[in-house]
């Protein structure tokens, strides 16, 4: 599938409303079937996704011996949900998810009913969580795995964390690495920019699930570039304290055709013999408890 490719612009509204569209038509696509059968996994109660235990490895260090049982949890970008019902799974109770797709939050509602789990979904932008929530406050945010690069800024979007937290409480993030901005999927090719600021805007009518191809009807997509510099700078600048950094050649999704999928992991990888980069990256950050 050939990928058009449009001059850089600034970023509007015009833009988060091509995305919103975008994404509505790939929450369709991934509810009825690209996930496989979500109505099952909604009733096995102890399905926990790849994508959350990969997270829950890189937030346990940092909990107590009681994990996220119990906890308040805010999860930004949801999506269709599953990764959020997952959080309940693993025992995660005051359960928030929060995107800007209407049609995504329609599968998540729907989800959380048939697994009988009491999840609330809010419709917003990630970058204004905190106006979507007005006086509610969250033990552990977390978002994770193609999120950030669908933000056009940072800045709001670490404050909104800051003031959701709980004093004390964790933020974690996994997302694709920002390295991969700047490389070809094709010829693994240095062809973007890695800094923060590049807007790229292309056309697809496929999600990243097989057989999607022809299936989204909104084919605009706007992505911008966040370096570490500054997803490291908004956090600090918004009063959290920076606790780990991790880095994976481990990927929840194919970004490069020549990887191959690690039944063991859950995951995409580089063949072996292939050079190899990192894929994913992850921070824990805590909101410091005021002496």
């Amino acid at each position: 599938m050939a990928m058009e490719e449009h001059p850089q612009a600034p970023s509007s509204q015009a833009d988060i409303d091509d995305n919103r569209a975008n994404w509505d038509d790939r929450a369709q696509v991934h509810a009825q079937g690209g996930y496989g059968d979500v109505q099952a996994l909604a009733r096995n109660h102890s399905y926990v996704s790849g994508v959350v235990r990969r997270d829950f490895e890189v937030l346990k260090p940092h909990l107590d011996e009681h994990g996220v049982e119990g906890k308040s949890l805010l999860h930004l970008q949801c999506h269709i949900g599953l990764d959020t019902l997952s959080w309940y799974h693993l025992g995660a109770r005051n359960v928030c998810g929060l995107d800007f797709s209407p049609k995504s939050l329609e599968y998540a509602r729907a989800l959380a009913q048939e697994a009988q789990a009491p999840i609330k979904f809010v419709e917003a932008d990630a970058r204004f969580a905190d106006q979507a929530l007005p006086g509610e406050h969250f033990d552990l945010v977390v978002t994770s795995v193609g999120t950030i690069t669908w933000l056009p800024s940072l800045d709001e979007w670490a404050h909104s964390i800051a003031h959701l937290l709980e004093p004390g409480g964790l933020f974690m993030i996994r997302d694709s690495h920002p390295l991969l901005f700047a490389v070809d999927p094709d010829s693994f090719a240095l062809t973007g920019d890695y800094f923060s600021g590049a807007e790229d805007t292309y056309e697809s009518d496929q999600s990243y699930t097989p057989g999607s191809a022809g299936k989204v009807k909104h084919t605009t997509n706007h992505n911008w570039s966040h370096d570490f510099a500054e997803i490291t700078r908004v956090l600090i600048g918004a009063g959290l304290t920076l606790e780990a950094l991790g880095e994976y050649e481990v990927n929840d999704w194919q970004p490069f055709p020549q990887m191959v999928y690690d039944t063991k992991d859950e995951g995409w990888r580089m063949p072996a013999g292939a050079p190899q980069i990192p894929q994913t990256f992850s921070i824990v950050a805590r909101k410091p408890v005021q002496a």
